[in-house]
């Protein structure tokens, strides 16, 4: 969804390598999802994002309505957009 959004507006982006996203992907499904939040699984979402760091990006998008519940944005490396909160503020300046 983010790429389509991303390409016409010239807003360069970086995914994680597929390793990363399935490790996340295993987070996701198997800890936060049931209410479990490891320290090891949010070093690991913390290392992922500083590894996007270095590759250039100045911030990261939390993509998925459950990872802002394993790292909030103080405990990022880089800035991080919450995508429910932002989707949930973009509907209520649409609504009002």
């Amino acid at each position: 969804m983010y790429p389509t959004k991303l390409i016409p507006r010239s807003i360069a982006f970086e995914i994680p390598d597929l390793a990363d996203r399935e490790r996340i992907n295993t987070i996701i499904l198997n800890e936060l999802i049931h209410g479990k939040f490891r320290d090891e699984s949010r070093w690991y979402l913390q290392s992922t994002i500083q590894a996007l760091g270095a590759r250039g990006c100045d911030a990261v998008v939390l993509g998925c309505t459950e990872i802002p519940l394993l790292i909030a944005d103080t405990e990022s490396p880089l800035p991080a957009i919450d995508s429910t909160r932002t989707l949930a503020r973009a509907a209520l300046r649409e609504a009002t």
